[in-house]
């Protein structure tokens, strides 16, 4: 595994969290997101972590392949990545000494696929996944245990349809927030930025 970028290391840390980038983005490409982040927790430990596999797309990063994916064959990539992403955010919950219960796992794209799929697959990796213009392979019949889950999405986003966190949203109920941007696609924009930590700090 690559070395995640630590964007801010606090002793003693009361929360932990962990950014995930999307296909053909590398751990840097989240970086101000984090800075975000740090600013508005400053009793948070936030790291960026890349993701293991050259990109399809020549450049940057990738969990799975999107090459010739489909609906049917999506889950099964999942589950071949998701043992080196519960091992990234296993390690860094050791490093920062900071719990599941404690940690925030904010993924977009394809980052928000490997969080949110590792929840359904019953990892228990963190206390609230915040989902950026991403989407479940699977919805969950029920909402995992023990999970907050917040998406927010561009109404416009033409990569992951918005539609996947409205249906994921209605599934899991109370469990989940949701907040969809108008006039706004696939990417992170500074009201979504400004959203994020308004959920977390409800």
């Amino acid at each position: 595994m690559k070395e995640p970028v630590v964007v801010r290391e606090v002793p003693g840390a009361q929360q932990l969290i962990l950014l995930f980038h999307g296909v053909g983005a590398t751990a840097d490409d989240l970086v101000p997101i984090g800075e975000f982040l740090a600013r508005a927790f400053p009793n948070a430990s936030v790291a960026s972590v890349p993701a293991p596999f050259p990109s399809d797309f020549g450049s940057g990063l990738q969990w799975f392949s999107i090459g010739g994916v489909t609906e049917a064959s999506r889950p099964a990539r999942i589950e071949q990545a998701m043992p080196l992403f519960v091992q990234a955010v296993h390690e860094l919950q050791q490093r920062f000494g900071v719990k599941p219960e404690a940690t925030v796992i904010v993924g977009f794209s394809q980052g928000a696929i490997m969080a949110l799929e590792s929840a359904r697959l019953g990892h228990a990796l963190a206390g609230r996944i915040v989902s950026l213009s991403g989407r479940f392979a699977i919805v969950p019949a029920t909402p995992p245990a023990n999970t907050r889950f917040h998406f927010l999405h561009g109404q416009d986003d033409g990569v992951v349809p918005v539609s996947h966190a409205i249906e994921a949203a209605r599934q899991l109920g109370a469990s989940a927030t949701i907040d969809v941007f108008p006039a706004t696609g696939h990417g992170i924009s500074m009201p979504i930025a400004q959203r994020v930590v308004e959920r977390l700090r409800a």
